[in-house]
């Protein structure tokens, strides 16, 4: 057992941790000095859906939050909670059977068994689990940040893009969180232009993860597309930010043929498992509509 000296000071060194943590704005949604948004870690996923300038602003998120899990969680799940949840792959949870991300170096059971829900794109041998977050695909489409607050004291912002690590050889590590590193706050940059739609296509009609879903930011001049966001989710490991698909789109006639190749182009990579085969034509499909529903809104 440590010495109580080295005891005492471990308490107290947490204790000031705690003490300035406490007095952070972890239960605020503010607004920021170039017209965007900063959401405590500890914003209910409830009251960040229903805020007003969340609803007129980012439509997409309140889309998102409200397409995930029930309202009973939603009223419990925090900003920064939704952001570290664990995957829901089974084989993750049943101690039986192997499971890289539980036990490294044990295997990966959904390899050869029931992969339905699993990655199509950015996968591994060592997983092929996905992120289960709504809200976290849509905040991928708006460039969120993450801020994080260092054991010392020190704060970083980190782009939501780089904050989920795909498996690789390591699907145990998650995240580009130190030890000790935690979230403060997500920060939303000013809503951007065009028309956002959030899409998410399951099993049945709530309370249930996405088999795959779409979240899109689409600006339109004359009959062209001027530019576009797109992220994935129910895809990966984290949310998925279809960048070729976005390239293929800038530039393009507003048409049935550019959905299509940027559907074509963001699933370039894809690979089924067998039971998940089915994702990535429902991918492509998902994201045509989603696109059209933009421009015709737009």
């Amino acid at each position: 057992m440590p010495p109580i000296r080295t005891l005492s000071l471990q308490f107290a060194t947490r204790q000031r941790r705690h003490e300035r943590c406490s007095r952070l704005p972890l239960d605020r949604i503010e607004e920021t000095a170039d017209g965007g948004l900063r959401v405590g870690a500890q914003i209910r996923n409830s009251d960040l859906a229903a805020d007003p300038r969340v609803r007129s602003r980012y439509p997409m998120l309140t889309q998102a939050l409200l397409a995930g899990a029930s309202g009973q969680i939603r009223n419990k799940a925090s900003t920064s909670g939704n952001l570290l949840q664990r995957t829901r792959c089974p084989y993750f949870y049943d101690r039986n059977m192997p499971c890289n991300k539980r036990e490294p170096g044990s295997g990966c059971a959904a390899l050869q068994g029931f992969n339905r829900m699993h990655a199509v794109l950015g996968a591994s041998e060592a997983c092929i689990a996905v992120h289960p977050s709504d809200m976290a695909v849509a905040m991928s489409g708006l460039d969120a940040r993450i801020e994080t607050i260092l054991p010392g004291g020190d704060t970083r912002a980190i782009p939501i893009g780089d904050f989920h690590r795909l498996p690789d050889a390591m699907p145990h590590v998650e995240t580009v969180l130190g030890h000790g590193e935690m979230i403060a706050a997500v920060t939303l940059p000013p809503p951007p232009p065009g028309r956002q739609i959030y899409r998410k296509v399951r099993d049945r009609a709530s309370y249930a993860f996405a088999l795959v879903s779409v979240a899109a930011i689409v600006e339109k001049s004359g009959d062209r597309i001027r530019g576009a966001r797109i992220a994935m989710g129910g895809v990966a490991a984290k949310p998925w930010r279809a960048t070729e698909a976005e390239r293929t789109l800038a530039g393009a006639a507003a048409s049935d043929g550019a959905f299509t190749d940027a559907a074509e182009a963001a699933l370039a990579g894809a690979v089924g498992h067998g039971a998940n085969d089915f994702k990535i034509p429902l991918a492509k499909r998902t994201m045509r509509h989603t696109l059209a529903a933009a421009v015709e809104s737009a």
